[in-house]
């Protein structure tokens, strides 16, 4: 199926998904338009991880359709979806960490775009000159915060068209979460799509286009970022699951 640009980047209808016998996710509809950052949020437990795994392959869906960049990838390994330009980076530091940064790079770089190496990895050490101070470093020495920039910047080394970001904020000082939301703003003026979870509420709003409340598997509140921000049912659905109907901006 050929993309169109007034299609939107990424559509998910319908989607139902989890692990074996075991269902997370129920009738998920979600969006992501082109130069778009798009937050999840919710509590642990919500499914969050589990919507990201279905769009890359991971999890498999059960019933509903992927849609990206106008091709339905439903069922796709996920070595096919990073290669169509769906990238993502998952939670929790996903390195090697008895590689360098180097060989981290090295490894996850797959000449998808028709960039060169060496391109690529200089536009990774302009968004995060630590990595280029520490080229030579394995991962397993590096602190946390430095992990998780050599996790997004060995998503980068894929070209992707759509970056999708699981929790790139959980643990960290505050310094490097600032530094690692305005790299998220800086990747989405290039020209990239991003899909957000994150657990730092106002952060992700603030940074965010549009944004779904997830709980329980289901979607329960969504619209702009900033109307979601302001709007005065917030905490309840977080903390209580209200319904999407009487939630929905």
């Amino acid at each position: 199926m050929t993309s169109t640009t007034s299609e939107p980047l990424l559509k998910i209808a319908g989607l139902s998904s989890g692990y074996g016998r075991v269902s997370v996710l129920e009738g998920i509809d979600l969006e992501v338009d082109r130069q778009e950052i798009v937050v999840i949020l919710g509590p642990n437990g919500a499914g969050k991880t589990t919507l990201l795994n279905s769009i890359s392959g991971v999890a498999s869906a059960s019933a509903g359709h992927v849609t990206f960049d106008g091709r339905d990838i439903t069922g796709a390994k996920p070595e096919q979806v990073v290669r169509l330009g769906l990238t993502h980076c998952r939670e929790g530091w996903q390195i090697f960490q008895r590689l360098t940064v180097e060989e981290n790079l090295v490894a996850a770089h797959i000449g998808r775009g028709g960039k060169s190496f060496e391109a690529l990895r200089a536009e990774v050490f302009e968004l995060f000159p630590i990595l280029k101070e520490r080229r030579n470093s394995v991962g397993s020495r590096m602190s946390g915060g430095q992990q998780q920039m050599l996790a997004i910047g060995r998503a980068l080394m894929a070209e992707p068209v759509l970056l999708m970001l699981d929790e790139p904020s959980l643990g960290l000082a505050p310094k490097i979460v600032h530094q690692i939301f305005r790299i998220i703003l800086e990747l989405s003026k290039a020209g990239i799509s991003i899909l957000l979870v994150e657990q730092n509420v106002q952060r992700a709003l603030k940074c965010g286009d549009y944004a779904y409340l997830l709980n329980t598997g289901r979607i329960r509140l969504h619209g702009p970022a900033q109307d979601i921000a302001a709007h005065s049912a917030l905490g309840e659905a977080y903390l209580c699951g209200a319904t999407e109907e009487t939630l929905r901006v």
